[in-house]
């Protein structure tokens, strides 16, 4: 590929692509224009090093990255099982740790003992039902909620839930509990299939840096 092609970044709002540039910025990558916190800008550019950045909503950077809108992305393990797009997942970057868990009522742990049909209510439909039927082989009726999944036992919507689990303070005072763990998440970086194909050398640079780093 040309020099003159610009390597494009989808990075994940908030804390991800705060700490995402903050690694960047170790290894010499800065944008200046991203600091400016009164910017309506959407796309940031650093001339010198050919490279784009933009942020989004983090379920839609594997969106990005797979129709090469992006060519490489910053998401959550969690996005990326979730929205299950065709990308290369190359490297895991360390931080925003945490776990993908099955919670609820500590009476709930004979139901997912004996496999019995269960109401789980969750923010991840993709992974709930992944995780229940190829792995338990427990039917379940999955209910997707969009706000405080916590709520769901309490008010005897669903048995238990499937959600993100940091510290386990949340569930705690609400009186539930982690019943079984799906997976470890964290911040991972996603390159676009032909991206890696086209621009192989640069990529390649770029992810040794990093895994340098880490």
């Amino acid at each position: 590929m040309s020099e003159d092609r610009y390597l494009t970044f989808a990075l994940g709002k908030g804390r991800l692509a705060t700490k995402t540039l903050a690694l960047l910025e170790e290894i010499g990558i800065t944008c200046e224009e991203m600091k400016d916190k009164n910017s309506r800008r959407l796309i940031f550019v650093n001339e010198e090093k050919k490279l784009r950045f933009f942020l989004s909503k983090g379920p839609d950077v594997p969106t990005y990255v797979e129709y090469g809108a992006a060519d490489i992305g910053v998401v959550g393990k969690d996005t990326i099982l979730e929205e299950n797009r065709r990308v290369y997942e190359v490297l895991d970057l360390g931080f925003g740790k945490c776990r993908m868990c099955v919670c609820g009522p500590a009476s709930a742990k004979e139901l997912l003992l004996h496999h019995e049909r269960i109401r789980v209510a969750t923010k991840y439909p993709v992974i709930a039902k992944e995780y229940f039927y190829n792995k338990k082989h427990q039917t379940v009726d999955i209910i997707k909620l969009n706000g405080s999944v916590e709520l769901g036992p309490i008010v005897g919507l669903s048995d238990v839930i499937v959600d993100i689990v940091e510290t386990g303070s949340t569930l705690k005072e609400n009186g539930l509990q982690v019943l079984e763990e799906i997976c470890p998440l964290s911040a991972r970086m996603i390159v676009n299939q032909v991206s890696m194909q086209m621009e192989t050398e640069r990529i390649r640079h770029l992810i040794a840096q990093i895994r340098e780093l880490l």
